[in-house]
């Protein structure tokens, strides 16, 4: 028995065929023929850089990501969540002056409130001292009408004693409507104290939380300096620098190239640069100039047979060929 295997496609491409050739049949001529492998679905070592599955008589050599980019993915997972807690953690004051700014609000809607009724008070003490004053005034000129000696006198007697009773009268209107307007405040005022209240246990647990939520990122930015730092120590100088200049200018340096497109600005990249992908070349997107790498994980699972991509019953119309003359 001879066992050779036979390559077809590059290794990159992760499709190897593995075959047994079997000699000495029963007619005496060597045949060749494909054995189900037992244990079929299991890995086997392959050839450096990839893992081997063997899968019903074939063998499929699955190629890894390089050392290098695992590493530079590694580093910039670590850049992006830094990134996300200094975010985080330049919002979470703007919780508490959001908390704060809430209680000020409700504290200052309820000093208005005493205010206008202090105001209204001020007001009807001063009516209640005009009033007596127009009442008086009545009083009196009703008194001296009886001591009048001409009609004339009298009648100028019983227009001031009118005139008093009308004030009078126009002033109790304005107290009344002061107090219902005073009715409404203590209303106003009842709830925004209670405002105030719920405003102030609002501020003290926003405090509470972010003063927790500091404490937590700034242990998980502690984790995360110390893993920055060990990856970068294993990274070299110049791609190290090649990664800090990209991620400096468009945020993340590195990213996957998948459906051969470049996942980071969404622009094809072109059939040759597709092919040194897929063969674990670490190269730049000619468009954003982001480092690109293929994972080979990423690759669509085949359709079981038997099952077929649906057919569009309303394909695009084809532009007529243009006739040249």
């Amino acid at each position: 028995m001879v066992i050779e295997r036979r390559v077809r496609g590059k290794a990159a491409e992760g499709y190897w065929h593995y075959c047994q050739t079997v000699a000495g049949g029963s007619d005496g001529a060597g045949r060749l023929e494909l054995r189900r492998t037992p244990g079929a679905g299991t890995r086997q070592a392959g050839p450096e850089g990839a893992d081997a599955v063997i899968r019903s008589g074939m063998l499929f050599f699955i190629p890894t990501v390089l050392p290098v980019i695992e590493k530079l993915v590694k580093l910039q997972t670590v850049e992006v969540e830094r990134a996300q807690l200094a975010q985080a953690a330049r919002a979470l004051p703007a919780e508490t002056a959001q908390a704060q700014a809430t209680l000020e609000k409700a504290q200052r809607e309820s000093a208005s409130l005493s205010d206008a009724m202090t105001r209204e008070e001020t007001l009807r003490t001063r009516l209640e001292r005009e009033i007596k004053t127009h009442r008086d005034k009545a009083t009196r000129y009703r008194t001296q009408l009886d001591t009048v000696t001409t009609p004339a006198q009298a009648t100028a007697m019983e227009k001031e004693i009118a005139f008093a009773v009308a004030e009078v009268e126009r002033l109790e209107n304005e107290e009344f409507e002061s107090l219902e307007r005073t009715d409404q405040h203590e209303t106003a005022l009842a709830a925004a104290r209670a405002q105030v209240e719920v405003a102030g246990n609002a501020l003290d647990k926003t405090r509470e939380r972010v003063g927790e939520r500091q404490k937590e990122n700034a242990a998980r930015q502690a984790e995360l300096n110390e893993e920055r730092e060990s990856l970068r120590t294993e990274i070299d100088a110049d791609m190290l620098a090649r990664f800090d200049r990209i991620a400096a200018h468009r945020g993340t340096a590195i990213t996957k190239a998948q459906n051969q497109q470049c996942t980071g600005c969404r622009i094809g990249v072109r059939p040759q640069v597709w092919n040194q992908l897929r063969d674990g070349e670490l190269l730049a997107c000619d468009s954003c100039g982001r480092m690109l790498y293929w994972d080979p994980s990423m690759t669509p699972a085949e359709q079981p047979a038997g099952k077929q991509a649906p057919v569009n019953p309303d394909p695009p119309a084809m532009a007529k060929p243009r006739r040249l003359s």
